[in-house]
């Protein structure tokens, strides 16, 4: 390991190119916002992304923002100006080494540290979701880029041991890996919830899950149990929070018309902005994490944060983060999740064991943990 005061005056370039998803956005932006870079003796960092996404990347005087216009045209144009382009501007701007975001990138440049936050293509028993079809064929490319990335790297940074695992298996194992969690943000750990559970049906359950609609998010078999629940007597309600299309929409609308054709019990909002979360968090009584793959789920250590009993998938990398802070439930079987909500709904010793667990745990992630291992993992590779 290298003394970090010994390397001065690095300049360090970001490809944030193909940062989309909300917990990519929420990572650059905490990585950023909790890092002292003189301490790594960083005098600059080069920041490459859509326009949007550096609207709300704060300013500092050592960050400077390169808007790039090919971003906001076609996939194909984005991946022609990564390919071609992106290791010119580097070189251009005295770059000393690229931290890419997005281990699917198709620059070139060297040095550079890669940060895996995808696990679609590597997730048993994901694939055959997608039959045989061309999003299936993408994934199939993905894991073959990403795995070059990871084996030409100076260094690669995964977010669970899970997912370092499971990469490695596919790619070799890689000489220089570091762990690095997400971090939760402060007005969620800080959050005064006074929640109460709802008795003798003084008002619905309510369950909040938080997810794109995609084929390995359940999403529709937890409408086709909470339905089930319903018919058994319950009064529970689902708010379904992140928007969707394509096949997973199409289920879910599918599974609606059967149990809830009217929506008198279940609310389907798009994306809403990170920042208008919060309340979502606060008003529900249970929350339902039904992901098949997650390379790391923030809304699941927000629900964890704020002190939500949870019912989660026990497949992927959940449990890693959760621990034993939630119900597990096989997500692809309705009346598994049954079993483990009517847990939730009847046993208040274990809904109560379930928040404070959750809460202790949630105190462990922080966004300036975050930056600290992230930076410091990143000069070393130099």
């Amino acid at each position: 390991m290298i003394n970090l005061v010994s390397k001065k005056n690095l300049v360090i370039g970001i490809d944030a190119s193909r940062n989309r998803s909300g917990g990519a956005k929420e990572h650059l932006l905490g990585i950023l916002s909790h890092l002292d870079p003189a301490r790594y003796g960083i005098s600059a960092i080069h920041l490459w992304s859509h326009q949007t996404l550096l609207e709300v990347i704060p300013n500092h005087p050592w960050l400077i923002k390169h808007p790039v216009a090919a971003l906001n045209q076609s996939l194909v144009a984005q991946l022609w100006w990564q390919a071609t382009a992106l290791a010119k501007a580097l070189r251009a701007e005295g770059c000393d080494l690229l931290f890419t975001s997005d281990a699917s990138s198709l620059c070139r440049f060297n040095p550079a540290v890669v940060l895996s936050q995808d696990l679609l293509a590597y997730e048993p028993g994901i694939m055959h979701l997608f039959g045989i079809s061309k999003a299936r064929l993408r994934l199939e490319l993905i894991k073959i880029v990403q795995n070059e990335n990871f084996r030409r790297a100076r260094g690669v940074i995964f977010l669970t041991h899970y997912a370092a695992k499971l990469i490695q298996a596919s790619c070799g194992k890689l000489a220089n890996i570091k762990i690095v969690n997400h971090g939760v943000a402060g007005d969620f750990q800080e959050a005064q919830v006074m929640r109460t559970w709802p008795k003798n049906s003084e008002r619905p359950i309510e369950c909040l899950y938080i997810s794109n609609a995609a084929l390995y998010k359940y999403q529709w078999v937890v409408i086709k149990a909470i339905g089930l629940l319903r018919k058994r007597g319950y009064d529970l309600r689902l708010r379904l929070i992140g928007g969707g299309g394509g096949l997973a929409q199409k289920k879910i609308d599918q599974q609606l018309a059967i149990d809830d054709p009217h929506q008198q019990w279940t609310h389907q909002l798009g994306f809403v902005p990170h920042d208008q979360l919060l309340p979502h968090f606060i008003s529900a009584d249970c929350f339902i994490f039904a992901s098949g793959c997650e390379a790391f789920g923030i809304t699941l250590l927000e629900a964890m944060a704020v002190g939500l009993p949870i019912a989660a998938s026990s497949r992927s990398s959940i449990a890693e983060t959760l621990a034993d802070g939630g119900v597990y439930f096989d997500p692809a079987n309705a009346q598994s999740i049954v079993s483990a909500l009517e847990k939730i709904i009847l046993e208040a010793p274990l809904r109560e064991r379930l928040t404070s667990r959750a809460k202790v745990l949630a105190r462990n992630y922080s966004w300036q943990a975050c930056a600290d291992e992230t930076w410091k993992f990143i000069v070393e590779s130099k």
